[in-house]
């Protein structure tokens, strides 16, 4: 893990470092961040959903502790500048609205720990459940040979499918080189160097030529109402990674018309538009979208077979879907 930042450490209140002296335990902590995140009233969406989880993803975190930890540690004696950690970040997050994991510096994803930083979007998608599943939807005998990873960011989307997939090679695209370099970082840190690759490419430009026998793609799909009312805490991640357009389709556009000319002809893409379902689908009534259902939650995700990119490219490829 990325250790957090330790600098706003030295920086606490008198009242602060008080404080500090008297939450003892980790459960005194927990109830503490938990208190402070309701009162304060933030948003939690990048991999919690309430404040007691993000309390105990905030300490546990700052504590190098896994999420699976003995329930007997919570009433262990924490020295003093693990307890000022934790009251400098929960103070942080509380005063910045910056996402947990940009401070922890870390995220979890499919169940693997990644790097992350302001360069690239928090992992949050339902596609982990696939990967979970090795797609085996679609490839129920074998897994897939080559895969795209399409506007990756992070690279948590190949990176996790190369690692529950050990005989699958993976591109990892991105039109970011910041974005790429925590992605690089990523695949150092899981040593699957060997099976995956970053490329430098505005979508298929940089991979002509290569095709794929699964695309998966998490675009930027925001549309422009959503971007403009949504909560503090997204407005830390990377513009480049979550507006396209009026309709949040700019993206998705191009890669419904783009595809298929590197899918295998047995291949599948599969895409991520969240809330611009409606959009897509005022967009293309003609076209039967499979929208996928996730035990988890999470919605907004669809896949389309390549036999199926061929039959409905005509209204792809139409004027009126530019």
């Amino acid at each position: 893990m990325t250790a957090p930042r330790l600098a706003a450490v030295s920086t606490l209140s008198l009242d602060d470092t008080q404080l500090a002296e008297e939450l003892l335990s980790l459960r005194d902590c927990l109830r503490w961040a938990t208190s402070e995140f309701h009162t304060h009233r933030l948003h939690f969406g990048h991999g919690t959903a309430s404040a007691w989880d993000e309390a105990v993803a905030l300490v546990l975190g700052a504590l190098h502790l896994p999420w699976d930890v003995d329930p007997a540690v919570l009433d262990a004696r924490l020295l003093g500048i693990e307890r000022r950690r934790i009251v400098a970040l929960v103070r942080e997050r509380i005063e910045t609205r910056r996402p947990l994991p940009y401070l922890l510096g870390e995220a979890f994803f499919a169940g693997y720990p990644f790097d992350v930083d302001e360069r690239v979007l928090i992992p949050r998608s339902p596609i982990a459940e696939l990967i979970e599943h090795d797609f085996a939807a679609w490839f129920p005998e074998l897994p897939p040979g080559r895969v795209l990873d399409m506007c990756t960011g992070s690279g948590c989307i190949g990176i996790a499918t190369a690692l529950h997939m050990p005989t699958t090679e993976v591109d990892l695209v991105d039109i970011s080189a910041e974005a790429l370099d925590v992605a690089k970082a990523n695949i150092t840190r899981h040593d699957v160097g060997a099976r995956v690759r970053a490329v430098l490419s505005n979508l298929f430009d940089g991979v002509a030529g290569q095709r794929y026998d699964l695309i998966v793609v998490n675009p930027p799909y925001v549309d422009a109402r959503d971007l403009a009312t949504m909560p503090a805490e997204f407005r830390h991640e990377p513009d480049l990674a979550l507006g396209a357009g009026k309709d949040g389709l700019d993206i998705v556009r191009r890669l419904l018309r783009e595809a298929r000319g590197h899918l295998n002809d047995d291949g599948v893409l599969i895409v991520e538009v969240g809330n611009s379902d409606r959009h897509l689908e005022a967009a293309f009534p003609e076209v039967p979208f499979l929208w996928l259902e996730f035990e988890r939650g999470g919605h907004g995700v669809f896949a389309l077979t390549a036999r199926e990119l061929d039959e409905y490219a005509p209204y792809f490829t139409s004027p009126e879907s530019h």
